[in-house]
């Protein structure tokens, strides 16, 4: 069989794998029958270990000299069978699941899966070749394998830690917000005309004025005092936000270490998954606020993005009031953001009236 011959052929045969796998996976995004057995994440991470290991052999196959195709065939669907195996265990491994843990399981299988057949099409398009770039890809590509199989056992493997750690990635967003925000440098004459706002946002700002460089100064220059103002009292409030995450993420914890058993943990997943999704929105809006903080300032945007603030901390008080556990430092959070959203609100409707008089009419 001539090089183009051997590679169509193995080519046709990886592509048939593919589709079948691709098949396996849809079941896997779909939620379970609950009449299924469940699998214990410690079966999936094992037969990770596996996966790793036939990584390893296609690598050393693969990159040899002119390995013969039934072997290569061979070893390709030895890799495949392996592969689907591992998605059904994932699939059973759901069982139980919300939707943040389903959707974590199903992005780790889908990175084993994506940098497994990374490495087969590489394998089969570089077959017969006598490149030096070939022994480089196939053993970096089978890194990649090795990776994926190994961050399987970072997985979370319950509910609360998958939602514990949405959270997380929510909090570190608005940090981010937050960092961006404090780059924001007033005007020589913008100290004496923010009276009122917190000391703590005038801190953060002072602090990244001493790292900034002349973009941000050039930034700074462009906002009016009044502007200025604004941002500051913005801030107070992405920075109180960021405080009611994370005593959300204390309050979960509590009441993950106060369950005795897995069953009433799983118990409280719905109000858990409602309460990360009000914790989301709230995200979500303080993109938008950062964002309409930069001139020109979207007034009537940072009034409406206030109210729908005011909005998520009632629900996600009344998700918390309906959660058994100690949350004291969650509503003192709460206390504190709608405080700093009162004076933003003020602020802001100081400021409506000439920006209404510069409508036209």
């Amino acid at each position: 069989m001539s090089t183009r011959g051997r590679r169509a052929y193995l080519g046709g045969v990886l592509e048939s794998h593919v589709r079948s796998i691709q098949e396996t996976f849809e079941m896997l995004e779909k939620p379970p029958a609950s009449s299924l057995d469940k699998v214990e994440w410690s079966q999936v991470t094992k037969l990770g270990d596996e996966i790793s290991k036939q990584a390893t052999i296609a690598g050393m196959l693969w990159s040899g000299e002119t390995p013969a195709v039934k072997a290569l065939e061979e070893n390709m669907g030895a890799y495949c069978n392996l592969l689907h195996g591992f998605l059904l265990l994932c699939h059973g491994s759901t069982v139980g699941s919300g939707p943040t843990l389903h959707a974590s399981i199903c992005a780790s299988a889908k990175q084993v899966i994506d940098c497994s057949l990374s490495l087969l099409r590489e394998a089969v398009f570089s077959c017969d070749s006598h490149s030096s770039n070939k022994k480089l890809s196939i053993p970096e590509l089978s890194g990649l394998v090795w990776e994926a199989c190994d961050a399987l056992k970072r997985t979370p493997t319950t509910n609360c830690t998958a939602i514990g750690r949405a959270m997380t990635q929510v909090a570190v967003s608005i940090k981010d917000v937050l960092r961006e925000l404090g780059e924001l440098k007033p005007a020589a004459s913008a100290d004496d005309s923010a009276g009122g706002t917190s000391s703590e946002a005038a801190d953060k700002t002072h602090d990244s004025d001493e790292e900034g460089g002349s973009i941000e100064s050039d930034l700074g220059d462009d906002l009016t005092p009044e502007e200025m103002g604004i941002a500051r009292l913005a801030i107070s409030v992405v920075s109180d936000t960021l405080a009611v995450i994370k005593e959300v993420i204390r309050f979960i914890t509590g009441l993950l270490k106060s369950s005795s058993r897995e069953r009433s943990t799983e118990d409280y997943v719905d109000s858990l998954e409602r309460l990360l999704s009000y914790c989301q929105e709230m995200g979500t809006q303080v993109n938008e606020l950062g964002a309409s903080v930069y001139p020109p300032q979207e007034i009537s945007e940072m009034k409406l993005i206030s109210r729908k603030m005011h909005s998520g901390v009632d629900e996600m008080r009344a998700e918390v009031g309906s959660l058994q556990g100690s949350s004291g430092g969650v509503c003192e959070a709460f206390e504190g953001l709608e405080n700093s959203l009162g004076k933003l609100e003020c602020r802001l409707g100081e400021d409506l009236v000439p920006e209404m008089g510069r409508l036209a009419v």
